[in-house]
């Protein structure tokens, strides 16, 4: 599936109707899945309808053992050799927001 093809409600939508169907395949009702949750049953149904929250989302694909889909998520950013021996041990802590080098009354492209 493309979802930069995809706005943003339909991607919500679409992640709502993949946890529904994975709830249906372990064969739980939203209620039973509310108990095992300690998640309200309101906050199911939002899920399953596209309106979830992040740490919903995390709660109950922890309960229906599908934890390690977040890893799809947002993969873990490796660095190279060469930025790891240009750092010399310094973790990045926030970005500089230069996006390139301009010269003196040069606009920008975008």
């Amino acid at each position: 599936m493309d979802h930069y093809s995809l706005t943003d409600k339909a991607i919500c939508a679409e992640t709502g109707r993949r946890i529904k169907a994975l709830r249906l395949r372990k064969n739980l009702t939203q209620q039973q899945l509310s108990e095992a949750t300690a998640l309200s049953l309101n906050s199911i149904k939002a899920l399953e309808s596209g309106k979830g929250k992040l740490l919903t989302i995390i709660t109950v694909l922890r309960e229906l053992g599908a934890l390690d889909a977040l890893e799809n998520f947002i993969p873990e950013v490796t660095i190279s050799p060469l930025q790891i021996a240009r750092q010399q041990g310094k973790k990045r802590q926030r970005a500089s927001g230069k996006r390139g080098k301009k010269s003196p009354g040069e606009k920008a492209s975008w």
